[in-house]
């Protein structure tokens, strides 16, 4: 089964943010005609791409954005293939959220001075890029990742 081919789209090209976004998404596709995907993730792709060839270029970034992640996931989930700094770009944020806030509120408390709570966000930041960048490196190392870095 083959992935379908996106429609080329010259008119964009004066658009920067938009030609950038479209141009990322042919790239993502071409990485994943080289791999062995199922007939599944195919069918899903084709029919994100049919739904991008039909719309207009007013909505086609913000739909372009959500195909991709949702590809993205998928392609994750079932193949556990990604992007580079997938994991790094994750975990930064859960680290953030999971780690440094806890860390600053407890900090905060102990100290009788909330205004700390800020101090504990570098430090989850910190712990979610360590966390992210080795398992982007271990999936590099095991060949799971594609050669292509998503940043829109």
């Amino acid at each position: 089964m083959k992935i379908n081919p996106l429609k080329p789209r010259p008119e964009i090209s004066n658009k920067p943010k938009l030609h950038k976004v479209y141009t990322q998404f042919e790239k993502l596709i071409e990485e994943l005609k080289g791999i062995a995907l199922t007939d599944k993730i195919i069918v899903f792709i084709n029919a994100s791409i049919d739904e991008l060839n039909l719309i207009s270029n007013e909505k086609l970034r913000s739909q372009t954005k959500k195909k991709q992640s949702k590809i993205i996931t998928l392609v994750e989930k079932n193949l556990k293939i990604v992007p580079i700094n997938h994991y790094r770009n994750t975990w930064m944020a859960i680290g953030m959220a999971a780690f440094g806030i806890p860390l600053g509120a407890a900090l905060g408390a102990s100290l009788g001075n909330m205004g700390l709570i800020g101090i504990g966000l570098p430090i989850g930041m910190a712990i979610g890029l360590a966390v992210g960048t080795g398992m982007d490196k271990k999936a590099q190392e095991e060949g799971r990742q594609l050669n292509l870095e998503l940043k829109f």
